[in-house]
């Protein structure tokens, strides 16, 4: 079994402005431990994955990030789109890029670069436990992490029955999906927890490349035919042109919608490894070290009466604190950013408002 590792590195991450913006996404920017998150998605897959076997996917205007960031992958393996237009036709493109390198029965390995594993070890053998389900039939095949609590930010899956398959290193690990669930409220994400059949959706992918191609044509019929002109320009003086053109034509899409919600080959491998997609500044603030007064501190911050707070200055420059309860106060070079927590979701509310009136720096 062949198998190369396709990361999404195009997504922006502006819940998490000001630390995160256009120019900076958060996949490139330090959050937790060493390290940025596409480097920490990197490292663990290496063990996995061959250093040669690593893809990463994003925008032209990104690029410059993923070699600084990642002098191991080769640039030839750098896939940039012309302009971000969602997980729909990265995927797509990717498939396409990868089958032409190698072959169309590649098992192919899609996941995010911002998102955030404790347990390394437990995460490479749920997905090498993929791996081997995407190979062994026609499925696409989605990691779902076990819930540890009712999360209205995720999205969830509904567990099926098991599939039936002949390895018995897969006996009652693979089963069916149900159905795909968006982000509920809290009152319906406690009802997913307590059915006991709902899984967390992490985001990560895994099917042979001929199945992702195939199930792109079938459930995005718009989007398939311009992938597959776009692939017959590979390697040709044309190729940055005729793709442009064609990613003019696709609307945005996310894989999960446009693919997965759709299709009927779908199954799920559950996880339990200590995983975070660390969306936004609350969720930050939960996996952060408190201190007595459970505060985050990061920086030169000095408080006083102050409680639950996430504080958070990458300047330098001294920033005071009292007698306040509950806030996310972020400084940065180009900004300041202050929310009460419970709320940081609204962050992105904040950078779409500040873009409509041409406010600030670079978002």
């Amino acid at each position: 079994m062949k198998i190369v590792a396709c990361v999404l590195a195009g997504g922006l991450g502006v819940r998490l402005w000001p630390r995160a913006t256009e120019k900076h996404p958060k996949q490139f920017s330090h959050m937790l431990g060493d390290g940025t998150l596409i480097q920490n998605t990197v490292m663990r897959l290496l063990p996995f994955v061959d250093t040669s076997d690593i893809w990463v996917v994003t925008t032209r205007d990104l690029a410059a990030h993923v070699s600084e960031q990642l002098p191991l992958v080769s640039p030839d393996h750098v896939i940039l789109e012309p302009f971000a237009r969602n997980t729909g036709p990265s995927i797509g493109l990717a498939a396409s890029v990868i089958t032409a390198s190698y072959n169309e029965d590649v098992v192919i390995v899609v996941l995010p670069s911002d998102h955030l594993v404790m347990n390394v070890r437990e995460f490479q053998i749920t997905l090498d436990r993929a791996c081997v389900a995407a190979e062994s039939a026609d499925t696409i095949v989605t990691i779902g992490v076990t819930p540890t609590r009712s999360e209205t930010a995720y999205g969830y899956i509904q567990v099926g029955d098991t599939l039936d398959l002949e390895n018995p290193v897969l006996k009652d690990k693979v089963h069916r999906v149900r159905t795909f669930a968006e982000k509920p409220d809290l009152a319906t994400a406690q009802r997913f927890i307590d059915a006991g059949d709902f899984v967390w959706n992490s985001g990560i992918f895994v099917a042979r490349a001929q199945v992702i191609m195939d199930a792109i044509d079938q459930h995005l019929p718009d989007h398939g035919p311009l992938l597959h002109i776009a692939r017959k320009a590979l390697g040709t003086e044309e190729y940055d042109a005729v793709l442009e053109y064609q990613f003019r034509q696709m609307r945005s899409v996310s894989f999960d919608v446009g693919v997965m919600e759709k299709a009927t080959n779908v199954c799920v491998v559950d996880g339990s490894f200590g995983w975070s997609d660390v969306g936004t500044w609350d969720e930050l603030y939960r996996l952060s070290m408190k201190d007595g007064k459970n505060n985050v501190i990061e920086g030169n911050v000095v408080t006083v009466n102050t409680h639950n707070c996430f504080v958070s200055s990458q300047t330098g420059r001294l920033v005071g604190i009292v007698g306040v309860d509950n806030l996310v106060v972020v400084e940065t070079e180009q900004a300041l950013m202050i929310c009460n927590r419970g709320k940081t979701t609204d962050v992105r509310d904040l950078v779409d408002l500040l873009r409509r009136r041409h406010i600030g720096g670079p978002l």
